[in-house]
């Protein structure tokens, strides 16, 4: 294949960002194409931890050209902040090896604003956003109100829009008491900000088409995970944008014909963050166990992440609706101390038995999980890089998983370190 396309196979925070690192060595261009900077990467290397939000993972590598596709929603102000902390830690990020899509949307300052605005105003169980504005600037995308990258090269084109965003917006913002926006401050914001991002900006679409028909690996990088997709996750406990496979095509401007190899990224636990159904979640000492062995905190907000078994239904359903060719299995060496592990192979439901998660906001939240129970192999997985070091429990584990989610695990991570995972089969087919 000369395309991978990683995605999230839980409720995101699998590791993205170390398998998405270890993958650009063999790409030549990596791409984010869905979310914003709500999603978080952490990658660890020699030592030193680089925390990602909107910037692709491939950024770190020198050589490799990264993109930001028209499916994202961008902040520029957090943009430039991001930017201006790596180049810190000595990343070189410049025109040369980074474009943004010129018909991506823009978050404004209004739109965080919005978020919590709204999600204060709830009165019943909340969403659990992370205020930073992206569900508001998917909304006014659909509405077609959007302000857009390209938008900030034309001052006339720019006032018209924030004209209709500042009408329309504002009426909410003062019904529910909270502050609002001039058009004459919006401008002056965007403006001041224009001269910084507009070096970066190109035809995403038509730098991925002329990649593609130069022989090049490309790499798309998803965000979060197929469970918070606004279609098939569990609504409304999702995000605001498509986060499956499928989402790559559409959010780069990419041919959907074009071959690709779609990764599926799990842990050998779960995890999520936020409000929401959580069949397998732990509440008790191993749960706590998890989290703390695992650092369980979201590498944006720093919100301790609830956890739990490891969920082969829902796992197998986000593969199946992915088309996911092949899984990467991450964090087995938070599992090393426990004596005994269980995997979640089917629910219960008002009597009847299911193997999926339904669509049903009721159902959801009142499945209870049907356990099969594994001895633990309560000795070190960290840092192995053979099959051959991992104890004979865990590789039973892992082929139990395999046998469950009908899908191979093809690369194993035992560590954030790089260099510390397993590869069974290389994406790419080197």
């Amino acid at each position: 294949m000369s395309n991978v396309i990683v995605i999230g196979a839980q409720w995101g925070d699998e590791g993205k960002g170390k398998i998405v690192d270890w993958l650009s060595e063999r790409a030549d261009v990596v791409v984010r194409f869905q979310g914003g900077h709500n999603a978080g990467h952490t990658l660890v290397i020699g030592g030193t931890e680089y925390k990602l939000s909107l910037l692709p993972s491939g950024v770190i590598r020198p050589g490799k050209l990264s993109l930001i596709g028209n499916g994202v929603v961008i902040d520029p102000e957090a943009l430039l902040k991001e930017m201006d902390k790596l180049r810190g830690q000595g990343v070189a990020i410049s025109p040369e090896n980074l474009k943004i899509a010129d018909n991506a949307p823009l978050i404004l300052p209004l739109h965080p604003a919005l978020d919590q605005a709204r999600e204060a105003a709830k009165s019943g169980e909340k969403i659990g956003t992370t205020g930073r504005g992206i569900g508001p600037a998917y909304e006014d995308k659909v509405a077609r109100r959007a302000v857009r990258v390209a938008d900030l090269a034309d001052a006339d084109v720019l006032k018209k829009k924030l004209d209709d965003l500042v009408s329309h917006h504002n009426l909410l913002l003062q019904a529910l008491g909270a502050p609002t926006f001039t058009v004459d401050g919006l401008m002056a914001h965007m403006q001041a900000l224009a001269p910084k991002i507009l070096p970066f900006v190109a035809p995403v679409w038509r730098v991925l088409h002329q990649a593609q028909q130069a022989g090049k690996k490309i790499l798309f990088e998803g965000a979060q995970g197929v469970l918070l997709d606004v279609d098939h996750g569990t609504y409304p406990f999702v995000t605001a944008s498509q986060t499956v496979a499928g989402q790559a095509a559409a959010g780069s401007g990419m041919g959907a014909a074009a071959r690709s190899y779609v990764l599926g990224l799990c842990k050998a636990y779960t995890t999520r963050v936020g409000m929401g159904p959580f069949p397998t979640e732990e509440t008790t000492e191993v749960g706590e166990h998890i989290g703390q062995r695992g650092r369980e905190f979201g590498t944006v907000t720093g919100r301790k992440r609830r956890c739990g078994w490891f969920d082969a239904v829902l796992v197998r359903q986000a593969l199946q609706i992915s088309g996911v060719n092949g899984v990467a299995l991450t964090k087995l060496d938070v599992l090393d101390e426990l004596p005994e592990l269980k995997i979640c192979v089917g629910y219960e439901c008002a009597g009847q038995q299911l193997d999926y998660l339904p669509a049903s906001q009721a159902m959801q939240a009142a499945v209870k999980p049907i356990y099969e129970t594994h001895k633990g192999w309560q000795s070190s997985t960290r840092g192995a890089r053979s099959w051959s070091e991992l104890p004979p429990l865990a590789i039973k584990y892992i082929k139990r998983i395999e046998e469950l989610v009908g899908v191979q695990v093809t690369l194993l991570s035992t560590s954030p370190e790089r260099e510390d995972t397993i590869l069974v089969q290389d994406p790419f087919g080197g």
